[in-house]
């Protein structure tokens, strides 16, 4: 028969590896469960969505003319500031998605009138598809309240977001986009109008952080290789010049992109090709 002793011992042999099986099922669950990094300032941290979810500044906000979808969108979601202390000091940060795209925005915009919040989504409400059979927005999605109030583009609206950092503005960190002109001039415009609205998945001579797009000067400039009626149809409206299953370019119309940016963002690209 076991003694007193021996039944304590294997007693507490199994209290010890039930709790070792919880502790590693809670590892296991915690790394599974949707993450998001923010690398601002000198404390990095990772937010699980649960904790995102029990922040004390949640709210429940509504979005109109939402970018990803379209329509009218309610969401559970974070004011930018509230998550980062230091928002009115930064002076651009650097949002990455899971499939490469980058967006680098100002932190100009993203202290002011615009309103910046962070979405989550609910683990047991998930949002829509983006495409038929695909993934949605989430799990972490910058949506603006007031993009009309800061001029707002659509690539300043980063979906399935993975990381936010601070970083320096792109022209500081990469110099081969500067093109060598006048600063006034309209190419430098151009840049600024590139870094808006191209950078996010494209690069110029191997300069951005994007990896969605080709480069737009390596081995050729598409002005190079297109006419400029047909360069200028492919930015309005990709699919009417060429299309595929897997084409993700959108098209920007002259409510995002004017016509003097599209001037000012040719005459960028025609100038990096001379420089390359």
């Amino acid at each position: 028969m076991p003694t007193i002793h021996s039944v304590i011992v294997r007693n507490l042999l199994h209290l010890a590896a039930s709790v070792l099986l919880a502790i590693v099922w809670s590892g296991m669950a915690r790394a599974a469960e949707p993450s998001i990094a923010i690398a601002v300032g000198a404390q990095p941290h990772r937010f699980t969505r649960t904790e995102l979810l029990r922040h004390p500044a949640l709210r429940i906000i509504e979005i109109r003319n939402d970018v990803a979808y379209h329509r009218t969108m309610r969401y559970q979601a974070i004011p930018l500031s509230a998550l980062i202390a230091s928002l009115p000091h930064v002076e651009s940060l650097q949002f990455t998605a899971r499939d490469g795209f980058v967006a680098n925005i100002p932190g100009g915009l993203l202290a002011g009138e615009a309103q910046p919040w962070l979405a989550i989504e609910p683990a047991d409400a998930a949002w829509p598809a983006l495409t038929p059979g695909g993934g949605s927005a989430g799990p972490f999605y910058l949506v603006w309240r007031a993009p009309e109030k800061a001029g707002i583009s659509p690539e300043q609206w980063p979906y399935q977001i993975a990381r936010i950092a601070d970083a320096a503005p792109l022209e500081t960190r990469y110099p081969q986009i500067l093109p060598k002109t006048a600063a006034n001039s309209a190419e430098r415009r151009g840049m600024q109008t590139f870094v808006t609205h191209c950078a996010a998945c494209h690069t110029i001579d191997g300069g951005g952080d994007a990896a969605v797009g080709p480069d737009l000067n390596r081995p050729f400039s598409p002005t190079e290789y297109f006419n400029e009626p047909f360069l200028r149809k492919l930015i309005r409206d990709p699919a009417s010049v060429r299309n595929w299953g897997r084409r993700s370019m959108p098209g920007f119309a002259p409510a995002v992109l004017s016509e003097a940016q599209l001037d000012d963002l040719l005459a960028y690209l025609r100038q990096m090709a001379i420089q390359r």
